[in-house]
């Protein structure tokens, strides 16, 4: 479909990909008057709030037909849709993201390339283990490191923690021999994250505060926002961020993890073309939520102000809060949490409550970041969860 931008309220927007990202998405367009047209196969957290839902896989060239022609803008909020489905919607339809853009943050090695090379941004020491053979030639420095899976990997999965070639080449194995990238392990002192959003013509390019994340098994657990860090830590990262995004011609939001390390330096760690786990805060502590800013930018409306409103605490809820000790299923009680003064309690319509998988997040604002915590330690204690840091 070919439209004239901006495009205004009204309009439908296409969103790639199903899940609670997208259902928050389309939250945030319907806000603004927009409908949203879905592609996901099956019933999923977005299509039940969506206006339109095809029911199929994201290669599907029929289902991307029928795309093209409900919407002239389209996004993603996953980041395994393939980048070729991207390059054949764009030939109708902006893409926010589009394929280029995707395809390198698909692919931690082109990643790695691309965050320290063409952005000139820090990474950590790095070394491509394509064979078993690669393992051999490795430099000692880069142990204890991480191996990780090139492609795929997400919440802790394709990765293992080695120490010496013997437990790489034994990771490497167990990963069935799939291309990977070895990541030496740093002293950290905080794991962070920036959103950062690009508008359609590329003049705009804007940062939201800093959030500070921690992880539980390797799923993102808690964040607060505005991160601990120093000013000029965080002036940094958000430098970086917004460097990165303009490298890459990007439209619309994006998440670039970091580590902050123990002298203060920043490192990029990898980033996600789409909004993020990280910034659900964002809704009710930024004057603009993330959401709301992928929907202004791929609409070619104005980015909106970044602004922090509140300090926040979000935690994420999964699928164990639904078992008690014994195992056995259970009804959390969600009355109790909005009890909680600033407590605010978003579930993403999963019927089939699994441990580790995502079901929810409650953010938790107040005054100032202590305060919140302590109402965050609230909740967590209601339902069952690890205490936040």
């Amino acid at each position: 479909m070919k439209a004239n931008f901006p495009l205004m309220p009204n309009a439908t927007l296409g969103l790639m990909g199903g899940g609670q990202l997208g259902r928050m998405f389309a939250h945030a367009a319907e806000k603004l008057g927009y409908r949203v047209c879905v592609l996901e196969k099956g019933s999923c957290p977005a299509s039940e709030v969506s206006a339109e839902h095809i029911d199929a896989g994201y290669e599907d060239p029929t289902a991307l037909e029928m795309m093209k022609r409900s919407t002239a803008a389209v996004t993603t909020e996953f980041e395994n849709v393939p980048a070729a489905s991207l390059s054949a919607l764009a030939q109708d339809c902006v893409t926010a993201p589009a394929a280029h853009a995707v395809a390198i943050a698909q692919d931690r090695l082109d990643e790695k390339t691309f965050l320290e090379k063409v952005a000139g941004v820090p990474v950590a020491p790095h070394a491509a283990v394509l064979s078993v053979e690669d393992i051999d030639g490795l430099d000692e420095s880069l142990f204890p490191g991480i191996l990780k899976t090139t492609r795929l990997g997400y919440d802790g999965k394709g990765q293992a923690t080695v120490r010496t070639k013997d437990e790489a080449r034994r990771a490497f194995e167990a990963m069935g021999g799939k291309f990977c990238i070895l990541e030496k392990r740093l002293p950290l002192k905080r794991e962070c994250s920036v959103i950062v959003a690009r508008s359609l013509d590329g003049k705009q390019t804007v940062t939201f505060p800093v959030c500070e994340n921690h992880h539980i098994n390797g799923i993102l657990a808690q964040t607060v926002i505005p991160a601990r860090i120093d000013e000029a830590v965080s002036d940094r990262a958000r430098a970086y961020a917004k460097r990165i995004a303009d490298a890459l011609c990007y439209t619309g939001v994006l998440c670039i993890e970091f580590f902050i390390l123990e002298d203060d330096s920043v490192v990029a760690n990898e980033m996600a073309p789409r909004p993020h786990n990280s910034g659900h805060a964002t809704i009710e502590a930024c004057e603009t939520s993330q959401f709301e800013q992928q929907v202004r930018a791929m609409t070619g409306l104005p980015l909106g102000d970044t602004t922090l409103v509140t300090p926040a605490v979000m935690l994420n809820i999964l699928g164990d809060v639904w078992f008690d000790e014994s195992g056995n299923k259970r009804t959390p009680a969600w009355d109790k949490v909005l009890c909680i003064p600033g407590a605010k309690l978003h579930l993403y319509g999963k019927n089939d409550a699994r441990r580790a998988r995502k079901m929810g997040h409650c953010t938790v604002i107040a005054p100032t970041v202590d305060e919140a915590l302590a109402r965050a330690k609230q909740v967590a204690a209601v339902l069952g969860m690890p205490e936040p840091f």
